[in-house]
Parts: structure tokens; C-alpha cells; sequence
């Protein structure tokens, strides 16, 4: 009997540390820029979203290059270099004085954040053994699905019992462990590929074109979960259920950490179908019984629902866009993901803002849910279909050598 190659290595935790938090950084400051950048400098709606956008934007803007960038300059380079920037940029926040020095702080810590991420993301796809790539990126992925969940609590929180500047403490604090983390993390270095590069702009430089359309999926499925990251708030304080709210990033991440051993393998044993499909379906559903939420239970249960169904298919798409790339662009490979994952995510408060005033919260909401209905059969045409075929050939050949 085979033994699994061994998956929770030394490296591996320091990467999923750093990684997570990465993302509570991000994700602290997203749901409070708004309010603090309103609050501080008595900025218009559209001001203080550009503020927080313009994060997103820097990240989106240098993937694609640290993509192609990232083994030519070396992982632990582009790694350790991004992380002191972001260090400095979350530090520069309590010096901030005008508006024009927030958007211009904001661009800085979303450009170093997406050489940061981007360079965690390639090292842990190159750490994770073959025979657990399901596995292993799902568990790599719940660093961020896990800071997804507590950021928002944390910033909410603080925003409810101290004032502004503890939230950029605790930033600065959350990049320093991201920071100091990363000085022990071993980095395996690419091969180096000796041909000769094309001059000129080339795409294929830049996105990694297999990864493409489960990345274009993610775009749309990022897009649809923005609206509770944005929106979530202002719709409990609504229907006057804002206590319960502060709760619903924990359920999700409670319920994402129960089923998240149970998924990743299934992933790696039974395909990705046996996943995605399911996972799409319980995100979509979770949509439907947010948007019709009047009770706090019911406001939890949607968060359970989401939490394993976003929270599942994120991880595993992730894994699928490693999985169809070349190993010599695993680095493309992530940056592809992640440039659509953060435009979407990025994209989606701008735009829904322009819906909200028309269909309301729980209009928005329910207009979310058809999407998300929508990415099932989205996903069966991009990737579904395929991987069906490819199980069935195996199932086939199996058959045979036996």
C-alpha cells in the first residue's frame, strides 16, 4: 500500500500563515474604508468607494506581470520584498492626512499585495504533492476563506468599540506576522527555462491561457459575493439584525473548516465535478435564503450555505487552474486566478451600486442568486464537460486493466 506523500510540512504551514494574514490585512481594511474615509474626510459615496476599489485595482494591474516576473526574479525575492512594502504602505496609513495621500497609499499597499499573494499562491502550488493538488489547495485556499471570515468581524468590531487608528494597529500587526513569517519559509526556485523569449508583447506572457476560463468563472462568482461583503451591513441594519450580521463571516467560517477535510479529498478521489457542482448549488441557495432573511437564524443559515458552498468552489477552482497549467507556469497560472478573482471582487461594489437603488437589498441579493444559478451551467461549458469526459475515458481504462 502507497503512503500519501506528506502534505502538513514546515513550509507549507509558513506559506498558509503568511498567506492568511495577508488577506485579513485586506480584508479588515475593506469593510471600514469606506465608513473611515466618509467619516474623515468628508468624502461623497463615490470617493469613498474609489478608495477602497483603487486597492483592487493595484492588485489586478501587477499580477499579470508578477506572473511573468516572479521566477525570472526569484520567489523568496518577489515574496520578502512585496511583504516589506505592504508592511510600510499599512504603516503609512496613520500618517495620512488628505485624500489624494489615501488614494495614493491604498494603489501602493494593492500593488505590493499582488506581488505578495501572487508569490504565495505560486509557492504553495509548487509545495503541495501531486496525488493531494485538491487537498492540499484547499486547505492552502481556507487561509484565505478563514480570513474572509474573521477580517470582516475584526473590522466591524473595532469599528464598534475604538476609534479609526486601531484599525490600521491592527493592519500593520497582521502585515508584521505576514512579514516575519515568511523569513523562515524555505522557497523552491524554478527551473530556470533556457529558450529564447520572444520579443514583444505576447498575451500567452502574461495569462496562462489554460487557466483562463475556470478563472473567468471565479471573475463572475467573486462578482456575485461582493455584494455581501459590500452590502451585507447596510442590509441587517435594515431588518434590524445587525448583531446577528457581525456573526455570519464565523458560521461561514465555522462551517467551511467541518467540511473542508471531507471536500478536498473528494476533489482529489472523485473529481472536481463531484465539487463544483455542488458547491455552486449551495452557494446559490445560501443567496436565496439571505435575500429573504428576517431572523437571525435564518441570516446564520444563509452563512452556512455560502460558507461551504463560496467557500468550496473558490478553493477547488483554484486548484483546477494549477491542475490544467504546465508546472513551468504555476506562477502564471495563480496570477490568472487571482486577476480575475480580485476583479470581480474589485468590480462588483462599483457596479451593484448603480443596481442597489432599483432593486434593493434584497433585490440585489435575489439578482445574485440567479447568477450564481447561472455559473452551474456556465461551469459544465467551461470546464465541466470536459472533466466529465476525462473520468469516463479513465473509468474506461481502468476497466480494462483490470
Amino acid at each position: 500500500m502507497n503512503q500519501k506523500p506528506k502534505l502538513w510540512t514546515k513550509d507549507f504551514i509558513i506559506v498558509s500563515s503568511a498567506n492568511f494574514f495577508l488577506f485579513l490585512t485586506f480584508y479588515v481594511l475593506m469593510v471600514t474604508l469606506t465608513l473611515y474615509t466618509m467619516d474623515n474626510f468628508h468624502s461623497s459615496q463615490a470617493q469613498a468607494g474609489l478608495a477602497s476599489s483603487i486597492f483592487v485595482l493595484g492588485a489586478v494591474l501587477v499580477r499579470p506581470i508578477a506572473g511573468k516576473k516572479i521566477d525570472q526574479l526569484g520567489r523568496r525575492k518577489m515574496l520578502l520584498g512585496s511583504l516589506v512594502l505592504f508592511l510600510l504602505a499599512s504603516v503609512f496609513y496613520t500618517q495620512v492626512d488628505s485624500l489624494s495621500l489615501l488614494f495614493i497609499d491604498r494603489l501602493i499597499h494593492g500593488i505590493s499585495f499582488g506581488l505578495a499573494t501572487t508569490a504565495t499562491g505560486t509557492i504553495a502550488a509548487d509545495i503541495i504533492p501531486n496525488e493531494r493538488r485538491g487537498e492540499g489547495t484547499g486547505y492552502f485556499a481556507m487561509s484565505t476563506n478563514l480570513a474572509m471570515a474573521f477580517g470582516p468581524f475584526i473590522g466591524l468590531f473595532i469599528t464598534q468599540h475604538f476609534n479609526y487608528s486601531f484599525i490600521f494597529y491592527a493592519a500593520s500587526l497582521f502585515a508584521a506576522f505576514s512579514l516575519v513569517a515568511s523569513l523562515f519559509l524555505f522557497v523552491p526556485e524554478a527551473t530556470k527555462d533556457q529558450a529564447p523569449r520572444p520579443k514583444g508583447f505576447h498575451i500567452k506572457d502574461y495569462f496562462e491561457k489554460r487557466a483562463l476560463p475556470i478563472s473567468i468563472l471565479v471573475g463572475f462568482a467573486g462578482f456575485a459575493y461582493s455584494s455581501i461583503l459590500s452590502y451585507l451591513t447596510s442590509f441587517a441594519k435594515e431588518i434590524n439584525l445587525l448583531d446577528a450580521a457581525s456573526f455570519f463571516f464565523v458560521v461561514f467560517a465555522i462551517f467551511l473548516l467541518v467540511t473542508r477535510p471531507f471536500t478536498g479529498r473528494m476533489f482529489d478521489v472523485k473529481g472536481e465535478n463531484a465539487v463544483i457542482y455542488p458547491s455552486i448549488l449551495l452557494f446559490a441557495i445560501g443567496m436565496v435564503i439571505l435575500s429573504q432573511s428576517q431572523h437571525a437564524l435564518t441570516l446564520l443559515i444563509a452563512g452556512a450555505f455560502i460558507g461551504v458552498g463560496y467557500g468550496t468552489f473558490q478553493s477547488s477552482a483554484q486548484a483546477i487552474s494549477i491542475k490544467e497549467s504546465p508546472s513551468n507556469r504555476m506562477g502564471l497560472a495563480t496570477s490568472t486566478f487571482f486577476t480575475f478573482y480580485d476583479f470581480g471582487i474589485g468590480l462588483g461594489p462599483f457596479m451593484l451600486g448603480f443596481l442597489v437603488p432599483y432593486t434593493g437589498f434584497k433585490g440585489l441579493f435575489v439578482c445574485m442568486a440567479v447568477l450564481s444559478f447561472v455559473l452551474i451551467g456556465i461551469y459544465y461549458i467551461v470546464h465541466g464537460k470536459k472533466a466529465s469526459l476525462r473520468a469516463s475515458e479513465k473509468n474506461a481504462d481502468d476497466q480494462l486493466i483490470s
